[in-house]
């Protein structure tokens, strides 16, 4: 326990950071945007593509651990739409519940991985995000065009060209065909994404605490609380147990239940802000289920290891 809490202690450390750097105006608001800007667009990708162009895809772990994260993610999609008609919520609202379900927060997640399961499990993870992206992605987009405020839908286009200008998910993109392509590193390549991407995720977990909005907790406590319960304990379960039924080794179940483990996404509020969501639901889904990741990712983690 006590070396799960120190890998873990540290993501949450830098979390909470963030948000007393925003809470107390020690950069002005205007700030956050291009840091994040910078985070998403400059130093994540510098992480991801070595992560995975390096990483050993010969065997069943990556696709067992991707497999299970991408079916659970369906599953629940599907459950939360068909229960549409049952939930007494403004479209906006559901939107908002619908992207709190499905997307989950990378900038958690590898580096509670990196801790946990070193630099063999960050290529699998990001192997994971890859098979991620685009389903969450399109998902959200497709629900907000039809429930969001004054949306009449998406096309198939528009659904595509925000596909392709998602920094994170071409990054992915790069780092599966260098994978797969055998390409060697020309000289000082590595160095300079190792350096980029040894900022990314202590930048990304600063900014995403930076985020965090706890103002509408009080009067969503039930709703938020619902999401809260299938994000952060139904769904690590299920991807956990699905990793293992599709033959994944421990380390791919247990990046599995790292995945669903993680708290919602901070790229879920500003795609609410844009797409006519319930921005300041969306705001109070992500600062609860961060907050519960830190008891729940290492109570997750000693279950894990104590199976």
């Amino acid at each position: 326990m006590a070396a799960i809490l120190a890998g873990v202690l540290p993501v949450f450390l830098l979390l909470a950071l963030g948000y007393g750097l925003k809470k107390s105006d020690y950069l002005p608001d205007a700030a956050w945007r291009p840091i994040e800007k910078l985070a998403i667009n400059v130093l994540y990708p510098g992480f991801l593509i070595p992560a995975i162009w390096n990483a050993d895809l010969s065997g069943s772990a990556a696709g067992a651990a991707g497999a299970a994260a991408v079916t659970v993610s369906i599953v629940v999609s599907a459950l939360t739409l068909l229960s549409r008609p049952l939930l007494p919520m403004s479209g906006p609202a559901y939107t908002s519940v619908f992207q709190g379900m499905l997307r989950w927060n990378s900038f958690v997640f590898l580096p509670v991985v990196q801790a946990t399961f070193g630099s063999e499990g960050v290529g699998l993870a990001a192997v994971v995000i890859a098979a991620m992206i685009p389903v969450s992605n399109i998902l959200s987009v497709v629900v907000l065009a039809k429930w969001g405020a004054d949306q009449r839908g998406a096309s198939p286009k528009a659904l595509f060209r925000a596909m392709m200008s998602n920094p994170i998910l071409l990054a992915c993109l790069l780092g599966l065909a260098l994978n797969f392509s055998g390409a060697p590193q020309p000289p000082g390549v590595a160095e300079t994404l190792r350096l980029l991407g040894s900022a990314a995720l202590p930048l990304g977990l600063i900014v995403a605490g930076a985020g965090l909005s706890f103002r509408e907790l009080a009067r969503t406590r039930v709703t938020v609380g619902a999401v809260v319960v299938v994000k952060m304990i139904v769904t690590p379960l299920a991807m956990w147990q699905l990793a293992r039924l599709y033959g994944g080794d421990e380390t791919a179940q247990g990046i599995a239940l790292l995945c669903g483990a993680a708290p919602g996404a901070a790229a879920a509020y500003v795609l609410a802000r844009q797409m006519g969501g319930d921005a300041p639901l969306m705001a109070g889904i992500i600062a609860a289920t961060t907050v519960f990741s830190v008891i729940g990712i290492p109570a997750a983690l000693l279950l894990f290891h104590l199976a």
